[in-house]
């Protein structure tokens, strides 16, 4: 069940690879994010000392949220993958033109789950064929659906 989703990813980026990480999170972003308070269209993922981050990503405390703490809603969050995971992720995105993104973040087993993405950026006339085609296919709804009322 997917909780909130990076629509400009797709858009953005040519996505080849999806993998499944754990978040390091507060409880209180927990909360927020159950709440559905979060929002990933700016975040991204960096790799440092040998391990990935979640940049960007924006939770929104929740007003009745602890007063002895003080919410950072941008935090730099880790994120949990395995090790041969790790170690092919790192091979690929120190390649020319390889990011990860993040793509949703979503439940599983009780647990909040980050799914990223490996990409390839999208050049001005790609993301121009992409709009294209979703234009055509909207078209094509169309024309299917008035001759199916027609008929």
């Amino acid at each position: 069940m997917s909780i909130v989703q990076n629509k400009k990813a797709n858009f953005d980026y040519f996505i080849e690879e999806k993998y499944e990480a754990g978040l390091v999170l507060e409880g209180w972003e927990v909360k927020a994010i159950r709440a559905g308070r979060a929002q990933m269209k700016e975040g991204y993922v960096i790799l440092r000392e040998g391990a990935f981050y979640l940049i960007g990503a924006h939770i929104s405390p929740l007003p009745e949220a602890s007063t002895h703490i003080t919410p950072d809603p941008v935090r730099t969050r880790k994120l949990l993958l395995n090790a041969e995971e790790i170690k092919r992720l790192i091979g690929r995105v120190q390649e020319r033109g390889y990011t990860l993104v993040p793509l949703d973040f979503h439940y599983k087993g009780g647990r909040v789950k980050a799914e990223i993405g490996l990409g390839r950026g999208k050049q001005k006339a790609d993301k121009r064929d992409t709009e294209k085609k979703r234009e055509w296919n909207r078209e094509k709804q169309r024309l299917m659906k008035s001759a199916r009322q027609s008929s």
